[in-house]
């Protein structure tokens, strides 16, 4: 399964928002420095689906606010 992702990162409070099935605003606290923000965006994903860290991949966009991401392990 394939979603697009838009990361605001450097906010004061974490935050998802679903525009629609595919398609998510994801505010996070860490900065886009060191792939922080990055790993937090796919651990944050994870527990919206309930799957794993590791089923969560970043396809597109590792150094752009729009991202598409991977989600395996979805039945």
């Amino acid at each position: 399964m394939f979603i697009k992702v838009r990361v605001f990162s450097g906010c004061k409070k974490e935050e998802i928002v679903k525009k629609n099935n595919n398609s998510f605003i994801l505010k996070v606290k860490e900065k886009a420095e060191r792939n922080m923000a990055n790993k937090r965006v796919c651990e944050i994903i994870a527990r919206e689906f309930s799957v794993s860290i590791k089923s969560v991949r970043i396809i597109n966009g590792h150094q752009s606010p729009s991202k598409i991401l991977s989600i395996n392990d979805i039945f």
